[in-house]
């Protein structure tokens, strides 16, 4: 009879689908871009532990906490950087605080400074 191997594809897909739809989304923290006047000054500052450098790709990774302006819950993710000159202010470990914004749909650091 085929019942047993359709029973054992219906419960392998079922157990499957709910693990794929919980993929991660930047998108889901209903990301709110910057005004186009908005400045880094402007910017609320934000705390974080420098993860990765990849100066090549002018990018880095940080472990930070909530990012107001972005409505965004603290995590670890990679951020463009605005001016390749910040990269080399920092190295991994370091605790710093920074400011963030989107531009052209990219998140992206626009000021950082070691933290207090």
């Amino acid at each position: 009879m085929k019942v047993a191997p359709l029973s054992l594809a219906f419960l392998l897909a079922t157990v499957a689908v709910p693990g794929m739809s919980q993929t991660a989304d930047h998108n889901a923290h209903h990301p709110v871009a910057a005004p186009a006047n908005e400045t880094a000054e402007a910017l609320p500052f934000a705390e974080a532990e420098v993860r990765r450098i990849d100066t090549a790709a002018n990018k880095v990774s940080l472990k930070h906490g909530e990012i107001k302006n972005l409505e965004m819950p603290p995590m670890t993710m990679v951020f463009q950087v605005s001016d390749p000159a910040l990269l080399g202010k920092i190295k991994v470990g370091d605790k710093v605080r920074f400011t963030a914004t989107q531009v052209n749909g990219a998140y992206t650091v626009m000021s950082l400074e070691p933290a207090p």
